[in-house]
């Protein structure tokens, strides 16, 4: 099923344009991407899903195909941006790793997870069943995994791609025991 764009454009219009931080994440609602935006929350996240001025888009980090929410965190004051976007990366990241490149400081003790004041589906639900099927999730996540390597063996060599392939590996092998047990069912 191709991306249903109408959809996305008209949630995303839902989204916060305060800034803050959001997290992107994928069709099982997992995150896999956190980041901070001192233009507006509505606007970065945009910029992501058409892959406009995003390097983690450039740099083969995340597949914008698997993202299916946004959760916002807006704030109000700059100075609050960056240790909440160090504390949800932690948080995150400790579940299940993330595809961020740069690693933030770890802020000793806190661990609770804030609540999001939004949680913006971004893809239809017809779109998250047919894209979540084994048969089609693997081999698309595989051939991003296979670009996100010869973008790292040949373009940028970096300790935050190399990074975003080891949280990406994890998810393929997940992916795969996913369409092996349908094959065995």
């Amino acid at each position: 099923m191709a991306t249903n764009f109408d959809f996305r454009n008209k949630a995303c219009g839902s989204l916060t344009s305060e800034i803050g931080v959001y997290v992107l994440c994928d069709l099982d609602k997992t995150p896999i991407y956190v980041g901070q935006s001192k233009d507006g929350i509505r606007s970065r996240v945009r910029r992501h899903l058409t892959s406009a001025r995003s390097d983690i888009i450039a740099n083969r980090q995340i597949d914008v195909w698997e993202i299916a929410y946004v959760m916002a965190y807006p704030v109000a004051d700059r100075a609050e941006i960056t240790p909440l976007e160090d504390r949800l990366y932690h948080i995150f990241n400790d579940a299940s790793p993330l595809m961020n490149g740069t690693v933030p400081a770890r802020i000793d003790g806190i661990t609770q997870l804030p609540e999001p004041a939004q949680i913006v589906q971004v893809m239809s639900d017809a779109e998250i069943e047919d894209k979540s099927d084994p048969v089609q999730r693997l081999p698309r996540q595989a051939a991003h995994y296979t670009q996100m390597v010869d973008h790292f063996l040949n373009v940028k060599k970096s300790t935050e791609i190399l990074r975003a392939m080891e949280a990406h590996f994890d998810r393929l092998q997940r992916y795969h025991n996913s369409l092996v047990k349908l094959q065995e069912n």
